[in-house]
């Protein structure tokens, strides 16, 4: 192979294989955008002339980025001996390194597609809490994506990269000293120095639509930047008011009426509330709250869908205490359980489930366990996962997973037993409990409902296909199942003394263009207790951090707790405000006004019309900013003090 020929000094042509696999890093990139565009962006209102700065500035980012990866690549090609008698052996690792770095990122690519299809969004934080739990999550993908397709093309699109690249990529063969190298080195150094003080992985997705912020943006990018930021300091990246001002404010939201509870704590800086006991509360009722995995109202009929994927849910629903305008608190399975179990807001930007120093949390189990009952916790796969065991041991809960459960009957996949089983185990387990004379809580979480959408046969009469059926069949299962739980509890000692709560933990997607998509949030919930609940429609704005405050006073039990949310059966539905989070932003919502508290303390105010589903600006309101604040901000404080247990 003969050198390529031109007047580039040695220094620079040293360097050449470097500016190569940067400009086809930018290629790969820039296509990977127009398919997204074309698959995806379009939906959310991406318009073909917001691509002509999208374009662009995801070109830019794609090559700052083209630094951060080459940085390897640049060490070596200015470390590199140019001795004739090293240059065959030089020549075979710059080749087989560009193939390396042809594959990885063209698999990249692959991935950042089928993420994107799922999440509406480049890497998050998904994707780093994904990386944590490789066995679940390699499963997952093995059965539900073509992997050996992507690697075969990956690696045929890696080679023929590298082959027709080959002339580009020919290490040098002219001396250059090690001084002359030194300085192209130094100025490669320098602009990555630059760019990191100066580039972020946000800096030119400055549009208020959300997909096309991600579509500017560069995938590994967000993925680096959520590693880094997946438990950051409040303070220093959020908003922040006065700490004693966030509580005053915090405490008159929470005491809008009479029947808010007594503040016990205020002067020790904590939101301790102390409620009395109800003269018209249900008494010491078991109670079983059913966390479905990613049930979202949008597959229900009941809750204005076209869908009907929900019958079982819609005429249980229907004679029982049903919430209308129910949301979840985020996007994930923790958010949801961290909402349930202990009435917390979503901090930005993991959930307690999964931080340290969460062993110091008043869950809703070891408040009924101070009224007496027994608390557990029952979940299908293995709870290591997200560190539910942990969390729950700590927090007052028995727990029981797939290692305390006897071999599935029906079926199982990578993500835990078929939630028949698991409702099965848990029917002989509140037999137990039910001897002992004790009352119950208890919280299942189901798994079925998740890909790979596998199930048993001979559901097919109900809409469930064994494989293939998707997300229709994962709802479908999972109505049937739940519906199957309370038929069989039917038939139990215990089933009159017990109220059923079903909610599901998030939605099934976040999609939109929104930073806070709110359709997505909506899910279903109702209360089931036919022998002590009349059905009734609630249409009060109701989120997760409120069930266990109602729950309790619906129970009528005097309690002490440090909780966020409101018994919404007891307090006004006008005002009433609901907390979410996404990703690294969080926001309040309240009469149709929201804002969005992100990274660099911005402050966003939209209003929000629900019939229309649509999103207009609107002025600052400096009353709702500073009560978002609170709530966040004292959230953040109390947990890191450790003022919740």
């Amino acid at each position: 192979m003969t050198e390529p020929t031109g007047a580039t000094p040695p220094a620079y042509a040293r360097f050449r294989p470097l500016l190569t696999l940067a400009l086809w890093y930018v290629a790969v990139c820039g296509a990977l955008r127009l398919v997204l565009w074309w698959a995806f962006g379009r939906t959310a209102q991406v318009g073909l002339a917001k691509m002509l700065w999208i374009v662009p500035a995801g070109a830019i980012a794609d090559a700052v980025q083209s630094l951060y990866l080459l940085a390897p690549f640049a060490v070596f090609l200015w470390l590199a001996p140019g001795r004739p008698n090293w240059l065959p052996v030089t020549r075979r690792i710059v080749l087989f390194g560009a193939w390396i770095f042809c594959a990885v990122f063209a698999f990249v690519a692959a991935i950042e597609y089928y993420f994107f299809e799922e999440f509406d969004s480049r890497f998050n934080l998904v994707s780093v809490d994904y990386l944590m739990y490789p066995t679940e999550v390699a499963g997952d993908i093995w059965a539900e994506y073509p992997i050996v397709v992507i690697l075969v093309v990956v690696a045929i699109a890696a080679s023929l990269s590298v082959w027709l690249l080959r002339r580009r990529l020919h290490f040098a063969t002219q001396p250059a000293t090690f001084a002359a190298r030194s300085g192209v080195f130094a100025a490669y150094a320098l602009t990555l120095g630059v760019c990191i003080a100066f580039f972020g992985t946000n800096t030119l997705s400055f549009s208020r639509n959300r997909v096309a912020a991600e579509l500017a943006a560069n995938g590994p990018s967000s993925f680096f930047r959520a590693l880094r930021t997946s438990e950051i300091d409040y303070h220093a990246f959020y908003a922040t008011r006065d700490s004693a001002a966030n509580l005053r404010n915090l405490s008159t939201a929470l005491s809008r009426d009479g029947t808010a509870g007594r503040f016990t704590r205020l002067a020790e800086g904590r939101i301790d509330r102390e409620f009395a006991p109800r003269q018209d509360g249900l008494g010491k009722l078991n109670v079983i709250v059913i966390s479905s995995e990613s049930f979202g109202a949008e597959f229900s009929k009941l809750y204005g869908s076209d869908r009907d994927w929900t019958p079982e849910f819609d005429k249980l629903a229907r004679q029982s205490l049903w919430f209308r305008n129910m949301y979840a608190s985020g996007t994930r399975t923790v958010r949801g359980l961290e909402a349930i179990s202990s009435s917390f807001p979503p901090i930005p930007t993991d959930s307690t489930v999964r931080r340290p120093g969460n062993d110091a949390v008043l869950t809703w189990g070891e408040v009924l366990a101070r009224q007496g009952y027994h608390s557990s916790f029952l979940y299908g796969g293995y709870g290591y996962f997200d560190n539910m065991n942990a969390f729950y041991q700590n927090n007052g809960y028995a727990v029981r997973d797939r290692n305390q459960m006897p071999k599935a009957t029906r079926f199982a996949n990578i993500w835990g037993v078929a939630d028949e089983d698991l409702y099965d185990m848990a029917l002989s387990y509140y037999d137990q409990l039910a001897k002992s004379g004790k009352p119950f809580f208890s919280q299942i979480m189901n798994t079925s409902n998740h890909k790979p959408f596998t199930f048993r046969t001979g559901l097919e009469s109900v809409g469930v296909k064994a494989d293939g059926g998707g997300r229709e069949s994962g709802v479908r299962y999972a109505d049937f199942a739940q519906s199957y739980f309370i038929r069989e509890a039917a038939k139990h000692a215990w089933f009159d003394n017990t109220i059923f709560i079903i909610v599901a933990d998030h939605g099934a997607r976040v999609y939109g263009k929104q930073e806070i998509p709110l359709k997505t949030y909506e899910i279903p919930m109702l209360i089931y207790a036919p022998k002590h609940i009349a059905p009734r429609q609630i249409d009060g704005l109701m989120t997760q951090i409120d069930i266990a405050p109602t729950v309790m006073g619906l129970l009528g039990l005097g309690y002490t707790a440090p909780w966020f949310g409101q018994d919404v059966l007891h307090t006004p539905a006008t005002g009433r405000v609901a907390l979410f989070s996404h990703n690294h932003d969080v926001a309040i919502y309240r009469d149709g006004a929201l804002v969005i508290l992100g990274l660099q303390k911005s402050m966003l105010n939209k209003r929000y019309d629900y019939a229309s589903n649509a999103y207009s600006s609107m002025s600052s309101d400096a009353a709702l900013n500073d009560l978002a604040i609170a709530y966040y901000q004292t959230a953040y404080e109390l947990f890191r003090a450790r003022k919740l247990e």
